[in-house]
């Protein structure tokens, strides 16, 4: 069985933001050379998330403000009160998953129609990292 371990990096300009990371996840796999197993891609950070849906900026602008109405950016977070400000992103990271396995077949991320992988980022404005291990044949 192969392995394969690469790490992507990503640095927002702003504190919330959604980015389509399936083209960056798709070269770690070729480069790999798997041909049939699974890929796990998770960020390194607990402020941030990955996830699967559409790229469809109707649809990340509900995320947006579902995750806002859900867990405000200006609410009282007790996380807060050891000088941090991103309580609030600790939360938003619990709600949208920490990453995901996507099954490889015949050399391709074997992906349901109009599904993506996002990378979540809720307290941004600093590099961070997202793991992208592949195992298989």
């Amino acid at each position: 069985m192969k392995s394969y371990r690469e790490e992507l990096f990503f640095e927002t300009s702003t504190r919330r933001q959604f980015i389509n990371i399936t083209p960056q996840v798709e070269a770690a796999l070729k480069k790999s050379g798997v041909r049939e197993g699974l890929c796990l891609v998770n960020p390194m950070h607990i402020t941030a998330s990955v996830y699967i849906n559409d790229d469809e900026s109707g649809l990340l602008a509900d995320y947006e403000a579902f995750l806002e109405r859900l867990v405000p950016q200006q609410g009282t977070y007790r996380h807060n009160l050891t000088g941090e400000d991103n309580g609030d992103a600790h939360i938003k990271r619990q709600v949208m998953g920490r990453e995901v396995v996507v099954a490889i077949t015949n050399g391709a991320l074997d992906f349901g129609t109009w599904e993506q992988i996002f990378y979540a980022e809720f307290d941004g404005r600093r590099r961070k990292r997202v793991l992208v291990k592949i195992i298989g044949e």
